[in-house]
């Protein structure tokens, strides 16, 4: 049995993985904003199945404290956590003020790093454990109209990369997931730019109509029963890695749709090795196991 954390279980992928993973026997925390208030539905169906609950949003560092200290006085350190919760800014770069751009970066890797700073301690004290960072294939790629939500997966796949190498000798593992396109809250929740000075408007008729058809085309994917498109290939994904031996995980781990992703991913593997040996680093890439 394994005590797993999940950040973001009020729907998509966290709501699916607090389930399956309690299902088959480990002990799972799911965490979520506001469990009395606006998720209090999910947060019953969670309790209902003996998952315990914890008030957790990712952009409030003192909420994320909280949760480590409630944590670990009732659970001891964490064999796992899922850095699941994020958003989804969708919308031309010059619509969104800089403001929405820190709102975005907040929630998706400051809130990664809110979570990994706070747990990290008690798992270092134990020398194992294992992080599962949720990335995109938006992080290994970039396309209009996905900039912001570009960058911040960018950045988990940056921050993750560092972080896999400084803690491998300290026994903690970390990978990433890279989802491509899944029938999750994500896309009907994506937050758009307010553009209150109509900055959008501006532009050609064009960029408005790739718009649409890109919306168009993303649904046709999910009503297309032969994509792979189904959530559970990702909570899937999960138990996959958790149930590897330490040492043996791949980092980037793609999912469903790649338009490409995984042949780049094993491109990049190639030069990994040369780089840290170049930079005399190469002490940092085997994770110490007990």
């Amino acid at each position: 049995m394994k005590t797993v954390l999940i950040t973001g279980c009020s729907s998509g992928f966290g709501l699916l993985a607090a389930k399956k993973l309690a299902a088959r026997g480990d002990r799972v925390f799911a965490t979520m904003r506001d469990p009395f208030g606006k998720n209090r539905n999910a947060a019953e169906e969670l309790v209902k199945l003996n998952i315990e609950v914890l008030d957790l949003d990712v952009t409030s560092e003192s909420s994320v404290e909280t949760a480590a200290e409630t944590m670990e006085r009732e659970g001891g350190a964490p064999d796992v956590i899922i850095n699941n919760a994020g958003q989804m800014f969708v919308g031309l770069i010059e619509a969104f003020t800089g403001e929405e751009l820190s709102n975005q970066l907040d929630v998706n890797i400051v809130g990664v790093h809110r979570v990994t700073r706070a747990f990290l301690p008690a798992m270092r004290k134990q020398s194992k454990g294992l992080f599962i960072n949720i990335s995109s294939i938006a992080g290994r790629l970039a396309i209009p109209f996905f900039a912001i939500y570009n960058a911040s997966k960018w950045a988990v796949e940056g921050y993750s990369l560092a972080a896999r190498r400084e803690l491998a000798s300290v026994g903690v593992d970390v990978v990433v997931v890279e989802p491509g396109p899944f029938t999750t809250e994500l896309f009907p929740q994506s937050p758009h730019p307010q553009d209150t000075e109509h900055r959008a408007k501006s532009y050609p008729d064009v960029f408005n109509e790739t718009f649409e058809d890109m919306n168009s085309a993303f649904e046709g994917m999910f009503s297309n029963p032969e994509v792979p498109t189904d959530p559970a290939m990702v909570v899937d994904k999960f138990i996959e890695l958790i149930d590897m031996a330490p040492g043996t995980r791949p980092f980037r781990n793609v999912v469903g749709v790649d338009l490409g992703v995984t042949e780049r991913n094993a491109s990049d593997e190639v030069h990994d090795a040369p780089f840290l040996e170049a930079m005399h680093l190469a002490k940092f890439v085997k994770l110490q196991t007990n």
